[in-house]
């Protein structure tokens, strides 16, 4: 007699949830692996564990971070946490680390260059692989992002992968966007992608220390003007670019300053819970993309019938509208059952 495959056992949110709103990290962990997972009970317990924190979100700063190769991301992010934290703030950083086109593996590493940062009891780092997803950004990060504020974290920063076209879903995740940039303007504005400076709601210079300091502040003038050719997304906020060091710490008082003054002008606007609204709007959409695409895959009639349609594309047989009508014609047929 074939023994049948065990279920998993279904996560005890009540309990997970408790813990969680007492802010304990190893909760916290736990309740983002929940949501990270694929499996059925945990989809379900993970979507219990999101109502529930829902009341609890929308306070907290969220503030997305890009930047070029080799701009120190990870010692910028740091130096700013420590200075939080140590001013009474609890942060918690995402950090999205690239994945492996082949293994999907990723890095991960993101913890052992902030150690400073992740021995604090008011700080708690998370690195999650992109899993190839769109502009690096894990496919929870949202979900993630609202348990941390949920958990009392009042300050929420999101370090993608780098700069591209592709960042524009990191503007959808938060309500600030920062691009940090090293010196040498005139090259390096060439090699920007129009669509970051159309989303950076400021550009810090950094590593401006030393021998560096004038060419950090030249570079600064130039991003600069480069801004203030560009619209803003926000009526009420101008963006501009500043000068730091997260080496001496130089300048990240003013630029934090910088982003709490853009909270409280687009706050009073009314501004910023528009801006949440489209989110939301936004993460309901990806999520209809996302479940649809993965019923449409496991059809068993589209399964059936894919390999047919592909090589029949491939070889010139049939168009690629003729292949999606036949599949979404075997799709409706039976009803989408897997």
């Amino acid at each position: 007699m074939t023994e049948k495959p065990r279920r998993s056992p279904r996560p005890d949110v009540a309990a997970l949830w408790k813990r969680l709103r007492t802010g304990d990290r190893t909760a916290l962990a736990q309740s983002i692996t929940l949501i990270e997972s694929q499996l059925p009970a945990d989809v379900v317990a993970a979507e219990e564990l999101i109502r529930l924190a829902l009341p609890h979100t929308g306070t907290a700063h969220r503030v997305g971070i890009t930047g070029v190769p080799g701009v120190g991301k990870s010692t910028f992010i740091e130096a700013l946490g420590v200075r939080l934290v140590e001013q009474g703030h609890r942060v918690a950083v995402l950090a999205v680390d690239p994945s492996s086109s082949v293994s999907g593996g990723s890095i991960l590493g993101d913890k052992a260059r902030m150690d400073r940062l992740a021995q604090l009891p008011g700080a708690y780092i998370r690195p999650s692989p992109s899993a190839l997803t769109l502009g690096g950004v894990a496919m929870r990060t949202r979900e993630a992002m609202l348990l941390c504020e949920a958990a009392g974290y009042d300050i929420v920063f999101v370090e993608t992968v780098g700069v591209g076209q592709s960042e524009t879903a990191v503007a959808e995740l938060v309500d600030f966007f920062l691009v940090l940039m090293l010196s040498g303007a005139g090259d390096e504005l060439q090699g920007i992608k129009r669509g970051i400076l159309e989303l950076a709601d400021m550009i810090a210079v950094n590593k401006a220390d030393g021998d560096n300091v004038p060419r950090a502040q030249a570079a600064r003038a130039e991003y600069g003007a480069a801004l203030r050719y560009r619209n803003s997304r926000w009526q009420k906020w101008e963006p501009s670019a500043v000068v730091v060091s997260a080496l001496t710490g130089d300048g990240i008082d003013r630029l934090w300053a910088r982003i709490v003054a853009h909270r409280t002008e687009t706050a009073a606007s009314g501004e910023l819970d528009e801006h949440r609204r489209e989110q939301r709007r936004h993460w309901l959409w990806s999520l209809i993309d996302e479940r649809l695409q993965e019923t449409f895959r496991n059809s068993r009639s589209v399964r059936s019938l894919l390999e047919e349609v592909e090589t029949a594309v491939l070889e010139d047989r049939v168009s690629p509208s003729e292949g999606i009508r036949r599949l979404l014609e075997a799709f409706l047929a039976d009803g989408g059952r897997s």
